[in-house]
């Protein structure tokens, strides 16, 4: 499965101040992930990515404030309320062994021992600051995984192996 280059990573909710600045719902990890990028990028009418280069960021509570270059006033602002921005991945620092959201959805779901083939994620969501795997069950419906080792035993984004391995117990996919 091809990466995507650029992958969403906030919205702009409102605007903060006369200056032009954007409050931005951060979507990453943290909110200091998204503060700390140093270009966003909005997509054009013609679906083409537009940079938009950060001239200051901060976090306040939840929430970036975003202070473009390009922006200067609220009047120039105020348009870019609603608009969904997104980071280019280069641009982004991980860890060892981080993956990104994006690089998981659509991947098939297979049991780690016998190489059953369970489904496809098709949606990650953290109800309590833990991700939880959404499954597209083979046999029809949804079930759920928390995304912690006891039941992700491994996850293989590139290659001919690629997928997510899991070990679930009694009742789990029910």
């Amino acid at each position: 499965m091809a990466k995507q280059k650029y992958l969403e990573c906030g919205k702009a909710v409102s605007t903060h101040g006369v200056r032009g600045t954007l409050r931005l719902e951060s979507w990453c990890d943290t909110p200091d992930t998204l503060a700390r990028l140093r270009t966003l990028y909005r997509k054009d009418a013609a679906g083409e990515f537009v940079p938009m280069r950060v001239r200051a960021a901060s976090v306040q509570k939840s929430m970036v404030l975003v202070s473009f270059e390009a922006l200067t006033s609220l009047e120039e602002a105020i348009p870019y309320k609603g608009t969904v921005f997104f980071a280019d991945r280069n641009d982004i620092r991980t860890k060892k062994g981080d993956v990104f959201v994006a690089d998981l959805l659509g991947l098939s779901v297979t049991d780690a021992e016998t190489g059953e083939k369970y489904g496809t994620l098709s949606e990650v969501i953290s109800p309590g600051g833990r991700d939880v795997y959404v499954v597209d069950d083979v046999r029809g419906g949804q079930f759920m995984i928390p995304a912690v080792s006891e039941f992700v035993k491994e996850i293989v984004t590139e290659g001919e192996r690629e997928g997510i391995y899991v070990s679930l117990i009694e009742g789990m996919r029910e």
